[in-house]
């Protein structure tokens, strides 16, 4: 994957009056910038920003997506609904889904399907918690998150993004040391090149806490094909950092 992909996660953040100013920070910026790159916002901000996105490189996301395509669901949200805002990218099984909303790796495969179904790229995550890192269990969980959405979309699976993302180091400023990024990134690759002939078109982020001053010590590992951004993703300043260190 030679074009580095740049995905900002707003996650519970967002305003009218903040989303227009950190956008308008962010194209006034881009210049040069030649990485892609995408913002995933609140489901509530989805038209305002697909507006303020116009004719800009930066492509809109969502940050999930019902296992449903329709009925009686209250408070999902759909695949067909995110398409009709120009959704080109949903997070699906974020670290934090996972652990305050109990999804399981079933219902993230779910997610994805129904992304895929309707023209949206996943972006799979994945991630070990700090016991499971210091039991020498990241390669197995990792795996094991993956491997239920190899087997539930097939075929489809040159089609996702892949997000690592060790729990350790989502918002708690602690970030997975380059080294470490990338043997989990290779473990992943190998996974994605055993299960598709078109591995190649799989692009693999790294999310945990990458900043304007780790990114380019982290985007220079072979493996690691750009970033899933959380809090520096709030700061346009920092954001175009990121993006242009992935311009190199």
């Amino acid at each position: 994957m030679s074009t580095k992909l740049i995905v900002g996660n707003w996650k519970l953040n967002g305003g009218l009056s903040a989303n227009q100013a950190l956008l308008d920070g962010l194209r006034d910026g881009l210049g040069a910038v030649r990485c892609r790159a995408a913002v995933c916002v609140p489901h509530p901000y989805l038209a305002q920003v697909q507006l303020l996105l116009a004719g800009s490189p930066i492509v809109l996301g969502a940050q999930d997506v019902s296992a449903h395509t329709a009925g009686a669901y209250t408070g999902e949200v759909s695949a067909s609904m995110l398409r009709d805002f120009g959704v080109r990218y949903c997070i699906v099984g974020h670290s934090e889904r996972r652990q305050y909303h109990g999804e399981s790796d079933e219902l993230v495969a779910l997610k994805a399907k129904q992304a895929l179904a309707h023209g949206i790229t996943p972006i799979v995550c994945v991630g070990e918690s700090l016991a499971q890192r210091e039991a020498g269990q990241t390669e197995a969980v990792v795996k094991r998150q993956l491997a239920a959405v190899i087997h539930e979309n097939g075929h489809c699976i040159s089609e996702i993004v892949v997000a690592y993302e060790p729990i350790w180091a989502v918002g708690t400023g602690i970030t997975a040391s380059p080294e470490q990024a990338q043997q989990v990134h290779a473990v992943l690759r190998a996974q994605i090149k055993a299960a598709t002939a078109h591995a190649e078109r799989v692009a693999i982020l790294y999310g945990g806490s990458m900043n304007a001053a780790n990114a380019s010590d982290l985007l220079a590992q072979p493996d690691v094909d750009g970033g899933l951004i959380g809090g520096a993703a709030l700061k346009a300043a920092d954001f175009l950092t990121i993006l242009r260190a992935a311009s190199r």
